[in-house]
């Protein structure tokens, strides 16, 4: 499940009525098994300035989950924001990147345009500034298998990940919570890992032999525009490994077990579940 369709679900497990919450997004049709819930489901596209303002009526705390067409995310946020302040939004959570504003992470360079966008506006905010996700690796273990090797550029460089279902856990605690305006959260994991340690976890898990491979930073940005990615985009991606070699994706706040209550998932069980 993507991300906020796991925060409807947190709220939901939180007591809010379903009638109190709602659900935008560009097709109503794949939002049907909410309504049928009782969740109120609105149309909503980033990049249609007119849907903001009707999907954001009458809300009073507004989780704004980034976009994902690199190029035109700042444009699209900023739409939102406005029909934010139009709408007397209370509370605007944005999901951020790690240390948007200091990051050299080239994928966070729209994420601390967008924080200053929001910080600009009148609008109150928090930042979630979400790590990444767990499922971004688990969701390439049939790659993996095939080959017998991760490929990547990041060394030995750590990563705090966690799974999905963690930051929406704890964007649904920000919501629903008080004290959070104007705050800066740095989520992460409460363990980190390596993509050797990646590698280990999948051989581990599916009993068969698959290893760390690690590229130049020119040889896996090819790796990645022949796996089929464009080339401005593969050379956004390969970046993303060396801003891991760096430790810019190793955060260490503790803030998103504190949010959540509870420890953060393990990398372990969710490499395991994938496999089942």
């Amino acid at each position: 499940m993507r991300l906020g369709r796991l925060v409807v679900e947190n709220l939901l497990g939180r007591g809010v009525p379903a009638d109190q919450i709602v659900a935008g997004g560009r097709a109503l049709d794949r939002l049907a098994p909410l309504a049928e819930r009782g969740v109120q489901v609105r149309r909503l596209d980033y990049a249609d300035a007119g849907s903001l303002g009707a999907a954001l009526d009458g809300a009073s705390r507004v989780l704004l989950v980034s976009g994902s067409e690199m190029g035109q995310r700042l444009q699209q946020h900023t739409a939102v924001v406005e029909a934010a302040r139009a709408a007397g939004v209370q509370l605007l959570a944005y999901t951020s990147a790690p240390y948007a504003d200091t990051t050299t992470l080239t994928l966070a360079a729209e994420h601390a345009a967008t924080e200053a966008v929001i910080r600009q506006s009148s609008v109150p905010f928090a930042f979630l500034r979400n790590s990444w996700y767990f499922e971004n690796y688990t969701v390439q273990i049939p790659s993996y298998l095939e080959h017998g090797a991760v490929l990547g550029s990041a060394g030995d460089g750590r990563i705090s990940g966690a799974a999905r279902a963690d930051f929406a856990a704890a964007a649904a605690a920000v919501l629903t919570g008080e004290g959070h305006t104007g705050k800066v959260y740095e989520l992460g994991g409460d363990s980190s890992f390596s993509l050797p340690e990646l590698a280990a976890l999948v051989a581990e898990h599916s009993g068969k032999p698959v290893v760390y491979r690690d590229l130049p930073l020119a040889e896996f940005t090819k790796v990645l525009q022949a796996a089929g990615m464009p080339p401005e985009v593969a050379a956004i991606f390969a970046d993303t490994d060396r801003s891991i070699r760096e430790g810019e994706l190793l955060v260490e706040t503790g803030d998103l077990s504190r949010l959540i209550g509870r420890p953060t998932s393990s990398l372990s069980d969710a490499v395991a579940a994938a496999l089942r």
